[in-house]
């Protein structure tokens, strides 16, 4: 059973660009790709999108063309010269070129990748399955699987009769699963640390192999053998909590200490470090950021000025939310740096709910940290039974799921227990069931910006309802199960294709063209 980790599938990559699925996603993928050829040499690049899937309108505009690059190079999500990643590709004499077709493929973010280098070819095909999760499906032609969670060596033969000898060459790997397809056999070695040189070197003179290959993982938490959790659903969860009356970051610290292996103390140091960063995010986007390529200029100094001169309706803390919101979407179509949370569509409501709750209402970074955590675990039981791509499911996996979390954390700031955090989660995803995805122009600025706005006021206000004793009638788990069949149905112009929507007003195709002829204007 698939069971996520709060600092893999909820509460990252630290990364920046426009969209974590097109962008790190197809950065961890380039970075997989670039490891099957030889010393990582080659030349020439062919990637090959569906016509019908969500890349081939959107890969330039939304950064996969430039995360491809980035982890072709060998960069990670947080690399400052991301930006310029497909420039230092072509100036390293390789040539990538990009292909739109139909390829019957059946995820709407699938890649197909094939590199040309001195003397070999390859062809594998991957997935980009939101916020930057990845899977690796086929490597010429063999059907496999790699999410990036191990060490995984890669051995191609021609006979399977190396099994045995290479299973005695191994110390305690996690899983040898065999291959086999019309050209011989691959074995996918799984492990926790690099097989070493040694042991490489002997396996790769072995009769029948053809040829060996070392992946690194590109995920921060490894899976392992065995691998388990305290609760892996939403009842299991509630049964495990009957007689601790744990609090829900309480909780999310038990999940993930055994689902990483990792002591509680370092869930939640690494939980503070990315409090640190989304600090330091919203510190950068208030002193103003600029960049060519966007749609929206710099409008949280605005909202600051305002602010301060108390001309602004409603309450501190919501307006404190409003103005972190705005500033951690401008750091990211900076190509600032930015936690995606749960996306980099959606990565500022709950960092911006949580942080603008704190400051505004004087708690504390463990607070936050706390709130986080929280946050965390609505993620994990969202990321077991539906997904965080808005090219599956709509906004509403996106946005949407960034209040249901949002919710959760706010409940717990507020001295909620575990039981009112997802009272809280509920009411607010059940408000925004149905909610599409329809960028304007093609980039993740408008109207994510407002959605991710209205992804904390509806998060403070469910949290609210929650700790006054509301019911949400609704349990979170049936809410879950009821946006993943709801954003299944939504048909797919509005699943972030920008073929339906506002993506296709003529406010939205007028700004298309601006940029196309690089007459692009803030609009601000």
């Amino acid at each position: 059973m698939n069971h996520p980790s709060i600092f893999n599938d909820v509460i990252g990559p630290i990364m920046r660009g426009p969209s974590s699925s097109h962008c790190a996603g197809a950065l961890r993928i380039g970075l997989l790709a670039r490891e099957l050829m030889h010393k990582s040499k080659f030349n020439e690049v062919l990637v090959e999108f569906d016509k019908d899937g969500s890349l081939a309108t959107t890969h330039i505009t939304q950064g996969s063309d430039m995360g491809l690059a980035g982890g072709l190079l060998g960069m990670n999500t947080a690399d400052p010269r991301l930006a310029d990643a497909e420039k230092i590709l072509s100036n390293k004499g390789i040539n990538i070129t990009y292909k739109i077709g139909h390829y019957e493929m059946g995820h709407p973010n699938t890649y197909q990748i094939t590199l040309i280098g001195p003397g070999e070819k390859h062809l594998l095909r991957a997935i980009s399955s939101g916020g930057g999760m990845v899977e690796i499906i086929s490597i010429d032609g063999v059907d496999i699987l790699i999410k990036g969670d191990f060490f995984e060596t890669l051995v191609f033969a021609s006979s399977s009769d190396v099994i045995p000898y290479l299973s005695s060459l191994l110390t305690n790997p996690d899983f040898i699963n065999v291959l086999e397809s019309s050209d011989g056999t691959c074995i996918q070695i799984k492990t926790q640390g690099p097989v070493s040189g040694d042991v490489i070197r002997v396996i790769a003179n072995l009769d029948y192999v053809t040829m060996v290959r070392q992946l690194s993982p590109v995920l921060p938490i490894l899976s392992r053998r065995d691998i388990s959790v305290p609760f892996s659903s939403y009842r299991e969860m509630l049964d495990f909590n009957i007689d601790k009356k744990l609090a829900l970051s309480d909780l999310a610290i038990h999940y993930e200490s055994q689902r990483g292996a990792l002591a509680q103390a370092e869930v939640i140091d690494k939980m503070e470090e990315i409090v640190d960063i989304l600090i330091q995010s919203i510190k950068t986007g208030l002193k103003g950021t600029e960049y060519d390529e966007r749609i929206l200029g710099c409008q949280s100094r605005g909202f600051a000025a305002a602010m301060e001169s108390g001309s602004l309706l409603g309450s501190t803390v919501l307006n404190t939310m409003t103005l972190y919101i705005s500033s951690l979407m401008e750091v990211k179509s900076s190509m600032g740096l930015i936690v995606a949370a749960p996306t980099a569509g959606s990565c500022a409501g709950l960092p911006g709910a949580v942080l603008g709750a704190v400051d505004s209402l004087n708690l504390s970074k463990d607070d936050a940290v706390k709130g986080m955590l929280a946050a965390g675990m609505i993620g994990v039981l969202i990321a077991t039974d539906s997904t965080f791509a808005a090219e599956v499911c709509g906004c509403q996996a996106e946005c949407g799921s960034a209040s249901g979390m949002a919710a959760a954390a706010l409940a717990e700031m507020g001295g909620g227990s575990a039981t009112q955090s997802l009272a809280a989660a509920s009411m607010a995803l059940q408000n925004i069931l149905g909610m599409i995805c329809d960028p304007v122009a093609n980039r993740v600025e408008v109207p994510c910006l407002t959605k991710n706005a209205m992804a904390a006021a509806n998060a403070l206000t469910c949290a609210n309802m929650a700790l006054a004793g509301y019911d949400p009638v609704v349990p979170l788990d049936e809410v879950i199960e009821t946006m993943d069949s709801v954003g299944r149905s939504i048909v797919p112009e509005l699943r972030c294709t920008a073929l339906g929507g506002l993506s296709i007003t003529k406010s939205a195709r007028d700004i298309e063209k601006r940029f196309e002829t690089g007459a692009a204007k803030s609009e601000t």
